[in-house]
């Protein structure tokens, strides 16, 4: 059936890369000329299908439960280049499946976009699934946020083991509800990742972003509902500058941490749950466990550090109020030479009014060196508004990284950049220092 999908999707990936194309585009060509193809193929895995959503976080969090399922022995699938789309996913099968169109794999671990992976489960129901966050993001592709959490309570009605929910989240918490509204008896197992009640302020749901008093709770459960605050399988405990406790099993555990970043460390957490979840009916090597957590890098413009010219340069993905809030708080400005590129790319999302919810004045005493994307004055708009001062406005990514570089040299550098604008100034880059290659 279909012989000749696999050998012309794997012709066409390999044109592609050679033209330097999308990685997705590949996916969309057998998605044409074979729509079974990707539900045939990861049915065959024995541990199924595991899809992780949610607003923030996953592209880390998608690659840190692959290598703590790794140091278990798994086989593990995922979409590593974090085209998050169904066509992305097709498009990573067809390099990692043989001519004969089969998968040498235990388990997949799929990072979905939330409209996306609506589409996806109702072709491939997942095993499991771990629902990250709902924060207003996008919002000309989303709407508003209530909206984002339906898309979420659908993956959590479409899989058929357990469910991983944010504790700390109201409207992720809820969906447990909706499961027992759905089926009370036959629902999949619920477990949930939380944090420390020192924890909470750090991450404010999008409720507590825009209240004074930070009022909001994890939703309060109906009458033969789930606790308003449930008991979590695994706790995040205290955040180190190198380190972290963590909670599971009624142990607590200490490990370093290669990871950047709070948010970072909050969602090793989550996937410190999901992979638990997957790896419940077998031995677990634990010891094993918390090392390749500790172990694991950031992913590709997430808190990743690059050198160039001797010295560290780190990109930070932000794409939301929260996300900015938090890498602004996770990554200070001290000390470091900070360029800020914003693009309004469909990828990014069309609205950038979400700048204006975010607060800039930890970047005053040193200033933004250069701002730069499609979105540059825009930006500049908004520092002034915050009294941030800044230098060099360049719509131009391409140039404005020349500048920034030239200007700051002999001191380490620090990007925030919206998706696409990382995308760019990573291929810029690679002409320079390594880059991880991502396909």
């Amino acid at each position: 059936m279909f012989s000749y999908s696999v050998p012309l999707g794997k012709l066409v990936r390999g044109l592609s890369r050679l033209r330097g194309g999308g990685s997705a585009f590949p996916g969309l060509v057998v998605e044409k000329i074979d729509p079974g193809f990707m539900q045939r193929t990861l049915a065959s895995l024995p541990l199924g299908v595991a899809v992780v959503s949610g607003t923030n976080g996953k592209t880390t969090t998608t690659k840190m439960v692959v290598e703590l399922l790794e140091s278990q022995g798994l086989k593990v699938f995922t979409n590593r280049s974090g085209s998050n789309f169904t066509r992305g996913v097709a498009a990573s099968l067809l390099g990692d499946v043989d001519w004969r169109g089969k998968l040498d794999a235990d388990v997949a671990v799929l990072e979905l976009d939330e409209a996306h992976a609506v589409h996806f489960v109702n072709k491939v129901s997942p095993r499991y699934s771990l629902l990250l966050n709902v924060l207003r993001d996008q919002l000309d592709r989303f709407g508003e946020i209530d909206k984002t959490a339906r898309l979420l309570e659908h993956i959590a009605v479409k899989t058929t083991d357990t469910v991983v929910l944010n504790r700390e989240d109201p409207r992720v918490a809820r969906i447990a509800n909706t499961l027992l509204s759905v089926d009370a008896v036959n629902h999949p197992a619920i477990r949930y990742f939380g944090l420390d009640e020192s924890l909470r302020s750090t991450f404010p749901n999008d409720d507590e972003m825009r209240t004074a008093t930070g009022t909001a709770s994890p939703g309060t459960a109906p009458a033969g509902g789930v606790p308003a605050v449930p008991d979590a399988d695994v706790v995040l405990r205290r955040v180190g500058a190198e380190d972290a406790d963590f909670e599971f099993d009624g142990e607590k555990v200490t490990t370093h941490m290669r990871l950047r970043g709070v948010y970072n460390i909050f969602n090793a957490a989550a996937a410190l749950s999901l992979a638990r979840a997957i790896l419940h009916t077998g031995p677990v090597d634990t010891p094993k466990l918390v090392k390749a957590l500790g172990e694991v890098a950031p992913a590709f413009g997430r808190g990743e550090s690059l050198t160039v010219d001797g010295q560290p340069l780190e990109l930070v993905l932000v794409k939301n109020p929260s996300g900015f809030r938090l890498g602004l708080k996770s990554f200070p400005a001290g000390g470091y030479a900070t360029m800020i590129a914003i693009n309004d790319n469909y990828a990014d999302g069309r609205d950038m009014s979400w700048l204006w919810d975010v607060e800039f004045e930890s970047l005053r005493g040193n200033g933004v060196e250069v701002l730069t994307g499609v979105r540059a004055y825009d930006m500049a708009l908004r520092l002034q508004y915050d009294e941030v001062p800044f230098g060099t406005v360049e719509t131009d990514i391409t140039a404005a990284l020349r500048t920034f570089i030239d200007g700051s040299r002999g001191k380490p550098k620090r990007i925030f950049c919206t998706y696409t604008a990382m995308l760019a100034i990573r291929r810029e880059l690679a002409k320079i220092t390594i880059v991880e290659a991502v396909s």
